[in-house]
């Protein structure tokens, strides 16, 4: 059965009895149909979050071939409480660039599943729009500024950056022109639109506290400069309130279930190659409020979610993980060691042999940050025994347990052991996060860290324009910010056609963004796409809806 049948069979409990389970009184819940709710702030409980285990699910760096992340962590959420302990999945929303390009669902898989996975991958309670909204808003007041004649604040158009959003994959709207049609449309210039996980407000919503916090972080937002090289912030044109206000659902986090009825908080989706790649703080401290074991997942590999989890968002919101989760496949290793993706169900072990060092090098990462490791297998039914065994060997000689899982086919049942393992080391780990870098390090050094002990770099060159960025960041004073390198996700370098594990390469930061309202600033790497383009068969051609209203297609 494909994804969307076995959800369709399964028969939801009542949100209601999914916010009982956590100790909430379905009377504070916001309902949004029988089976989603928003959740409150005020059940964010600092002292409820002491002594709870936050466990991380990350992975080795991406392939075609899937290495499952949302797979496992749910299916780890249900091993979990199938022994006993008290776990929720706090996980991001996705967005329908990907639902409708080439990914296709990202609500996990099999008898793995966050439900209702139709709703959720679609419109959900409306989160990816408002934050569309916001975002938008503040072009809108950008350009009417520059166009007003009574109330300009003498913003330079030519410095401003910021663009518009839309959660669609588009390349059409890449680099477009605005202000056409003469006097009374606007003043002509060049923009466009990037996909709306990719906007500044997706990262601020994923790293405020509160509505204050949120508040003061789209105030914060780098506009532009005005023509005599002043400094202008979104505040400066009074429009982070209003974006504030249309954010006042959004901020809440989404409260649905697992396919086995456990309680799952969706909230959040920035991209990890070009933001923080996860969900958000208050999701997270909500979590850790109502249940004794939260499961999180940082987007893509571990050298871009993971680093950002632990380097941004953890030193953000004071969180201490005790456990991290390396999800590996046989098929993902065996790309990385040279095989074709249509070869990749037979048996080839020294291709896998190969590929393993891409594992190697990610649990060495893993222990830079001072978090117990664990490695966690997503079995396919193609891998052999002997695949198994090598990857287990390797485990064992670098020093970090290992588990099988079989979520996909077993759900919770197939994570037991999983789950036995992690709790195991959860419990018993006495670690404290240690972050890579300083904040208040200089922005180069800061940079040659990450790149050189998380990617493995060499050396780092910086073209003219990432230069004249430093000077600019450092005359405004945001210096002392964490560094969000946009990197691609393929690899463990700058360039996607490096698979394995790369050596002697240079990381070479051709311009580096100011992203003053999230906290961080962006040093871009290669090429990366903030608004993609559908592939020529997209997700889309197959989804479809019949007469009583059942959708079919979707994954």
């Amino acid at each position: 059965m494909t994804d969307i049948e076995i959800a369709n069979k399964v028969t939801l409990k009542p949100i209601t009895e999914i916010a009982s389970r956590l100790g909430i009184d379905p009377a504070c819940i916001e309902q949004y149909g029988k089976y989603k709710a928003k959740l409150p702030l005020n059940l964010i409980n600092p002292q409820k979050m002491a002594g709870k285990h936050l466990v991380l699910v990350s992975a080795i760096s991406p392939t075609p071939a899937g290495e499952g992340k949302t797979t496992v962590s749910i299916g780890l959420t249900e091993g979990l409480n199938r022994i006993g302990k008290k776990t929720t999945v706090v996980l991001r929303e996705p967005s329908l660039g990907p639902v409708f390009g080439i990914k296709g669902g990202a609500t996990g898989g099999g008898y793995s599943q966050v439900l209702p996975m139709e709703d959720i991958n679609l419109h959900f309670t409306g989160d990816f729009n408002a934050i569309e909204k916001a975002h938008n808003l503040l072009s809108a007041l950008i350009d009417n500024n520059i166009q007003s004649k009574t109330s300009s604040i003498g913003l330079d158009p030519r410095t401003v950056t910021w663009k518009r959003v839309m959660d669609m994959n588009d390349r059409s709207l890449r680099h477009i022109i605005v202000g056409l049609g003469g006097t009374s449309s606007g003043i002509p210039r060049e923009t466009g639109f990037d996909i709306t996980a990719a906007s500044e407000v997706m990262a601020i919503l994923c790293l405020a506290e509160d509505f204050e916090d949120l508040k003061e972080r789209l105030g914060n937002i780098f506009i532009g400069y005005t023509y005599d090289k002043k400094p202008i912030y979104a505040r400066d044109l009074k429009a982070n309130g209003a974006m504030a206000a249309l954010l006042k659902e959004a901020i809440k986090p989404n409260l649905v279930q697992t396919i086995e009825g456990n309680p799952a908080i969706i909230h959040g989706g920035p991209f990890a190659n070009i933001a923080q790649g996860t969900n958000s703080i208050i999701a997270t401290k909500m979590g850790l409020s109502l249940s004794d074991y939260v499961v999180t997942e940082a987007g893509f590999g571990f050298d871009l979610g993971a680093e950002k989890f632990f380097d941004i968002k953890c030193v953000k919101a004071g969180l201490n993980p005790s456990a991290v989760v390396l999800v590996a496949t046989i098929r993902a290793l065996k790309y990385h060691g040279g095989v074709k993706l249509d070869a990749l169900k037979e048996e080839n072990l020294e291709a896998l042999k190969k590929g393993i060092e891409n594992l190697e090098k990610h649990v060495e990462n893993m222990k830079k940050f001072n978090i117990c490791p664990i490695v966690a297998l997503n079995r396919f039914i193609t891998d052999t025994d002997n695949e198994i065994q090598i990857v287990a060997d390797k485990c064992r000689e670098l020093g970090v347990p290992m588990e099988v899982a079989e979520v996909w086919a077993k759900g919770g049942e197939g994570a037991e052991k999983l789950a036995i393992l992690t709790a195991k080391v959860a419990e018993q780990c006495l670690c404290k996060l240690q972050p890579l870098y300083e904040w208040n390090w200089c922005v180069e050094k800061k940079i040659e860290t990450i790149a050189k002990e998380i990617y493995g770099a060499a050396a780092i060159d910086y073209t003219a324009q990432a230069k004249s960025d430093l000077k600019k960041i450092q005359a405004l004073g945001l210096d002392k910010l964490p560094v969000c390198i946009a990197k691609t996700q393929k690899s463990l370098s700058d360039n996607p056609k490096l698979l394995g594990r790369p050596k002697d390469f240079i990381v070479t930061v051709r311009q580096i963004e100011i992203a003053s309202g999230a906290g961080f600033i962006i040093p871009i790497t290669g090429d990366i796409m903030r608004m993609p383009g559908l592939p020529d068969i997209p997700a889309a051609e197959r989804i479809d809806i019949d007469k009583e209203g059942h959708i079919t297609g979707l994954f």
